[in-house]
Formats: C-alpha cells, sequence, structure tokens
C-alpha cells in the first residue's frame, strides 16, 4: 500500500511539475516572468524546508509515528494545490489556440488587461495571434524532433541533466546520512539538512529579486563557478580528514556543512530556478508542452539513478564523488558559456530571433528554415487564394 501510494504521489509530481513552470511562464509579463517563474523553486525549496523540520520535530516520536505523521502531512499542500487550481483562469495562448468561436480574441484580450492591470495590451495580443495563427499542435513530440526545433530540444534535454549531476539530490536526500557519517550524530544531521536549506531558500529569493536584471546566462556562470569551488573544496577536507573507520573531527564537519551551504546557495540561485525557466521561455507554442514534459521527464529519471547509485559511489569513491560532480558541473558551466544565449525580457512569442543571431545555433536554424521555405511560400499562396474565393 505505502508503495502504490508513492507511485501514485509520483504521478501527481510529474503533472505539477510540467505545467506549473508553463503555466506561470505564460501568464507572466515579459519583464517580471523570470522572477514570478523563479517562485516555483522559491515554494519548492519552503516545502522542502518544512518538510525537514518536521522530520526534525517526529524524529523521537516512539511506536513508528513519526514518518507516519511526516508522510501523511503531504495532503495538506496537495489540498491546497487542488482546490486553489480549480479557480485558476486558463492561460491567453491557450484560449487563442485551443477554443474555438469569434469571441476567443475578445477574451484572451480581457483576461490580459486584468493580468496587465492596463487596457494597452494589443501588441502582446497580436504577438499572441501571430504565433498561433502559424502554430500546429497536434503533434508536439514529433513537432520537437524537426531541425529547427534543434536548439530548443538539446536546451530541454541537457539543462535538466545537468541540474541533477551538480550533486544537488545528494544533499537533499542523503544529507542527514552524509553529515552522521562525517561526524556528526542523528539529531545534528536532520539539523543540518535544516541549515541547508535555509540557506537555499534564501538563494532563490536573491534569485528572483536579480534574474530580470542580469539575465539568466549570468546567473548560470556565477552559480557554476560557486558549485566547483564548493565540490573542491568538500572533496579536499574529505581527504585530508575523512577517518579510514569512518567520521572526522568536529570542527571540521562543521567546515564541510558551511561548504555545502554555500554549493546549496549557489545551485537556488541558478540551476535549481533556471531549469524549469530556461526551457518554458525558449520552446514556441507548437513545441512548448513537450519541451517541458522532456525536461521534467530527464530531471526525474537522473535523479531516480543519482538517488539509487549515490551511497553505493560515496562507499567506493569516497571523497572522489564530489571531485566527479564537480567535474560535471565544469562541463555544463561551460555549456552554458558557448551554447545558450541570453533571454531575459524578450516576449516569448519572438524567441525564434535569439536563435538566428547565435554563433552555433543560427546554422542550424538558417539551414532549416532554408528547406522549409518554399513549402511556406505555397501555404500562403494557398491560404492567400482561399480568401480571395471567400471574398
Amino acid at each position: 500500500m505505502l508503495l502504490l501510494n508513492r507511485i501514485l504521489l509520483g504521478v501527481g509530481l510529474g503533472f505539477t511539475n510540467q505545467s506549473i513552470p508553463l503555466y506561470l511562464s505564460e501568464m507572466a509579463p515579459p519583464q517580471y516572468r523570470g522572477a514570478i517563474n523563479n517562485g516555483f523553486e522559491l515554494c519548492i525549496s519552503i516545502g522542502i524546508l518544512i518538510a525537514n523540520l518536521i522530520n526534525y520535530g517526529v524524529e523521537k516520536i516512539a511506536g513508528g509515528w513519526g514518518w507516519r505523521i511526516s508522510l501523511s502531512l503531504a495532503a495538506v499542500p496537495a489540498a491546497f494545490l487542488t482546490v486553489g487550481a480549480i479557480y485558476l483562469p486558463e492561460t491567453p495562448s491557450f484560449i487563442i489556440q485551443r477554443r474555438g468561436g469569434s469571441n476567443n480574441v475578445d477574451e484572451a484580450r480581457l483576461l490580459l488587461q486584468r493580468l496587465r492591470g492596463t487596457t494597452r495590451v494589443q501588441k502582446e495580443l497580436d504577438d499572441l495571434v501571430s504565433a498561433t495563427r502559424t502554430t500546429t499542435t497536434g503533434r508536439p513530440f514529433r513537432t520537437i524532433l524537426r531541425r529547427k526545433y534543434r536548439p530548443q530540444l538539446v536546451i530541454a534535454l541537457l539543462v535538466p541533466f545537468f541540474n541533477q549531476v551538480t550533486g544537488i539530490n545528494v544533499i537533499n536526500f542523503y544529507a542527514p546520512v552524509m553529515f552522521r557519517t562525517i561526524g556528526l550524530k542523528e539529531s545534528a544531521s536532520l539539523m543540518s539538512a535544516v541549515v541547508t536549506r535555509v540557506c537555499a531558500t534564501a538563494a532563490n529569493v536573491v534569485a528572483m529579486v536579480v534574474v530580470d536584471r542580469f539575465g539568466r546566462r549570468k546567473l548560470f556562470l556565477v552559480g557554476g563557478v560557486q558549485m566547483i569551488l564548493s565540490q573542491a573544496m568538500v572533496g579536499a577536507v574529505l581527504a585530508a580528514k575523512f577517518q579510514e573507520h569512518g567520521g572526522m573531527e568536529k570542527e571540521y564537519a562543521y567546515l564541510v556543512l558551511v561548504i555545502m551551504c554555500v554549493f546549496v546557495a549557489g545551485f537556488a540561485w541558478s540551476w535549481g530556478p533556471l531549469t524549469y525557466l530556461v526551457p518554458t521561455e525558449i520552446c514556441p507554442l507548437e513545441i512548448r508542452s513537450a519541451g517541458q514534459s522532456v525536461v521534467i521527464a530527464v530531471i526525474f529519471f537522473v535523479t531516480f539513478l543519482i538517488g539509487q547509485t549515490f551511497l553505493a559511489m560515496l562507499c567506493h569513491l569516497k571523497f572522489g564523488t564530489f571531485f566527479l560532480f564537480g567535474g560535471w558541473v565544469c562541463v555544463m558551466t561551460l555549456f552554458v558559456y558557448f551554447f545558450l544565449p541570453e533571454t531575459k525580457q524578450l516576449p516569448m512569442e519572438q524567441m525564434e530571433q535569439v536563435w538566428r543571431t547565435h554563433w552555433f545555433w543560427k546554422r542550424i536554424v538558417d539551414e532549416d528554415a532554408a528547406g522549409e521555405q518554399p513549402r511556406e511560400e505555397a501555404a500562403g499562396t494557398i491560404a492567400l487564394s482561399s480568401t480571395s474565393t471567400t471574398t
């Protein structure tokens, strides 16, 4: 029964992680899209912090009730999420794209006016209508495989993969086990998980404040360098001070905790929130749902692999585990530097111009556009002929 309920919980997490970042990105104005979407990661961080506090509080409850209380309390935020979703409106792009009839554009205009707090929304509405009219949404997973969407597919695959091989879920899943291994007692190791999560939550707030000012690339790069240095320092301390029979001096155990807090903060204002933000804003409407589905599937699959293998890695590689994760952070930081364009404050409907000006992706996109141009011109001729006949 416990296993069945965990499977159902996983299905629900998959649905919400796929839909919420998409919804936030489509509803947010371009100039605040980063901050609003990063609020998703902030809420996740707050939820993990509350869960860690609950775990710390119920640790000493006798009779096996502690873990039962911890698990059952997950129903409380799930109930809030379910009830709140009933009152959420559809996004303007969904209204234009899916709902037939002559009033769908007017309905989208009214919703945009409510969301933006102004009646001057015609430019944004025109962009939405234009993007929707050139969209074929019947088979998004087949569409995303086309050459013209190669940049989006590569980023949708690699960004979540790199997100997980930073080693962040090592901290999330096994922080109490790890800190107990390096010398902290059980209650202290549980509290260390709370401390690292407090740092992550504070860093998420920082990310919300600065992401639309400094951009996505700068946060990716600064956070990457911060995580590289942190992983290297943790590996060095463990290599020098971790004893063969297990454990280490308390002073060095607390030093590892401090360095881990620096690592978690670096992740929480860069790769943590931006993994959900960037794929949602770079994918055009016809592949947006498929792109976000790929992101979430990769995150959960790699999370599963790391969750099943980390303790074995820690036993065999010991301090080398952190050098391994640090090497992955080097690779992903170089990937961002060379292959990820800046997308701050750019309307999602105008994102195509980003790829046409990028030093690497423009060759792929332009080659595909050249091959498709005759078909597009033919389609335009047919549409024009149809319009003339109707007139």
